[in-house]
């Protein structure tokens, strides 16, 4: 019989901010440890999907940009129940 292979999706992120001031916090502990990067896009302008598989999020002080189709957006977001509908 075959096995399944475990198969984890890494999802691709990137930052590009206009300043090192946009930039509030950065923890890089041991490799063993979690990092932490905190800072600031600005001001949504524009949010998007660019190719269907990158949502960009551009703000006035910087771009974010995550390897995330609209299909895998709806497949984690609970879908809204309907108005009025009580259970």
């Amino acid at each position: 019989m075959a096995q399944k292979k475990d198969v984890q999706v890494k999802r691709v992120f990137s930052v590009e901010l206009n300043s090192g001031s946009d930039l509030r916090n950065v923890n890089l502990p041991s490799e063993s440890q979690h990092l932490m990067m905190e800072g600031t896009i600005g001001s949504l302008e524009r949010a998007e999907f660019i190719e269907d598989s990158v949502l960009e999020l551009v703000g006035t002080r910087g771009v974010l940009r995550v390897d995330l189709s609209p299909q895998d957006l709806q497949k984690q977001c609970p879908k809204p129940q309907d108005v009025g509908d009580k259970k």
